[in-house]
């Protein structure tokens, strides 16, 4: 899986609900992701492409664990986010989904919005294709690179492989 966009730059600890407001918690989730990250950057929502990457410090997606919240982001057509470290509900979340995420240090510091980006998440590798510099990230563990392989937890065991490679019942 390798990921190549716009970077959008966000700080530490950014919390579920500043990626979509409550204001629009009830409506679809295609019309949530017209509203994504608007109270923290307003360009993000109107000027996003597919592909693009988010990226963010410390603690992002803390607080409520918003599961609706991911499903919007993963719905903007974002290509993955990578963070300095993830809350653990976000996580979890966005595993659940198939959304690619990458925890990578020092990656708070080493992008600015508008840099070019490769991400490789098999390998953790970050590629600034505005700088020319590489940083190293942690890769995701087999069981992780499968779920987002199948689009998602659900999708991965109704592959009818997940019992065949983990064990269970068949």
């Amino acid at each position: 899986m390798i990921f190549e966009g716009k970077c959008w730059k966000f700080g530490h600890n950014v919390p579920s609900d500043a990626l979509i407001g409550g204001q629009v918690m009830f409506k679809t989730v295609k019309d949530m992701a017209e509203h994504v990250l608007e109270n923290l950057n307003p360009d993000f929502p109107k000027q996003r492409q597919p592909g693009d990457i988010v990226v963010a410090g410390r603690n992002f997606g803390c607080s409520s664990g918003r599961a609706l919240a991911v499903k919007a982001l993963q719905a903007t057509g974002i290509g993955c986010v990578v963070a300095e470290l993830f809350s653990r509900t976000f996580y979890r979340n966005a595993a659940e989904i198939g959304l690619p995420i990458l925890e990578a240090s020092g990656i708070h510091e080493f992008v600015e919005t508008g840099h070019r980006l490769r991400v490789h998440i098999k390998t953790g590798v970050v590629e600034n294709l505005t700088t020319g510099k590489s940083l190293q990230g942690n890769s995701p563990s087999e069981f992780m690179l499968d779920m987002l392989e199948a689009g998602g937890l659900i999708p991965l065991l109704t592959a009818g492989k997940f019992f065949e490679r983990y064990g269970g019942p068949r």
